[in-house]
């Protein structure tokens, strides 16, 4: 994996709302899918747009 990518997985995860840490946790397993869904989504659109700087 990329130091850029690793970068911008790590900035997400750092800056996650609260909500999708504790669904991530969740036993009810329609909230813990629709946070990994949801932390999925904003991950890529992370890698997208840190892909789109220019070097």
């Amino acid at each position: 994996m990329s130091e850029f990518v690793q970068a911008a997985i790590l900035a997400v995860i750092k800056r996650a709302p609260i909500w999708i840490r504790q669904d991530l946790t969740s036993k009810d397993l329609g909230a813990r899918v629709r946070a990994e869904e949801s932390l999925a989504m904003i991950i890529a659109d992370a890698i997208r747009k840190q892909g789109e700087l220019p070097e």
